[in-house]
């Protein structure tokens, strides 16, 4: 649905069939954007899509902790195996990351570890750019040379304006995404209200067992159709624009900015 009407997807990587999924774009006259973790299996993944001649417009290394000499491998293999496909590798934290997956050859990098509504990796295990993300943002954008995707965090409309604000390209969205007729999950009634199950991908539901357990399941309210979601948040980004004085996306980057401590106690203008 996304590809058919303009956006930009990345499709998980969980229990799918990258190939099937590949060939049902191409018979669709879609682009194909799949992802990739960076185990023997995925590697097995890249060698079908060559021997079927199938390159995916867009290709998502997807792990918890992009920085890592894994990631730098498959980036290596893709670039060889699959030189037409755009890369999107990550997810990192650090400006020291964002150079390094560049150099590496990541056409583009996620920035953002559990920052997500339904993850938990900073509760469980200490790190993860929950309550910082934006300034996470802030640090690679300064260093990055080529497209930054912010994902996780968005909650409301406006945090789309303010991701593009500290350098982000593009903006990764899921929770503002469940609960529509069109997303996946399993239809719930609850005391007479119907909600939409919603997982996050290290999940124990969406992993299929019970290790390394980053992401948990909520009930979301079913919410209508997407196409209704998206044209609201379009209008909300026009919005932005227009109360940062600009006529186009980036003018966003220009405006002064304020942060606020706890109960609005000291805040700094920042030029």
């Amino acid at each position: 649905w996304l590809a058919r009407h303009g956006y930009f997807y990345v499709m998980h990587r969980f229990d799918l069939d990258n190939l099937q999924f590949v060939r049902d774009a191409r018979a669709q006259g879609v682009y194909a954007s799949i992802s990739l973790g960076v185990k023997t299996p995925d590697y097995a993944t890249v060698d079908q899509l060559v021997a079927e001649g199938l390159a995916p417009e867009y290709i998502t290394i997807d792990i918890a902790h992009g920085h890592a000499d894994s990631v730098k491998n498959m980036i290596g293999y893709l670039k060889d195996k699959l030189p037409s496909s755009f890369v999107i590798a990550g997810n990192v934290a650090t400006p020291e990351a964002v150079i390094d997956l560049e150099t590496w050859g990541a056409d583009a990098t996620k920035v953002g570890v559990g920052p997500g509504k339904v993850c938990i990796t900073k509760l469980k295990t200490g790190f993860g750019t929950g309550g910082w993300q934006l300034s996470a943002l802030k640090w690679c954008a300064r260093v990055a040379t080529k497209p930054i995707i912010a994902d996780g965090g968005i909650r409301d409309h406006g945090d789309i304006a303010k991701s593009v604000r500290f350098g982000a390209a593009m903006v990764m969205i899921g929770s503002l995404f469940a609960g529509h007729e069109e997303s996946p999950g399993q239809t719930v009634e609850v005391d007479g209200k119907l909600f939409k199950e919603y997982y996050g991908s290290a999940s124990d539901f969406n992993k299929g067992e019970y290790k390394h357990v980053e992401g948990k399941r909520i009930l979301e309210p079913i919410k209508g159709k997407l196409a209704d979601t998206l044209r609201e948040m379009r209008e909300d980004v026009q919005s932005s624009i227009s109360y940062a004085g600009g006529t186009r996306l980036a003018d966003i980057r220009k405006v002064n900015y304020v942060i606020l401590g706890g109960d609005n106690a000291g805040e700094h203008l920042l030029m």
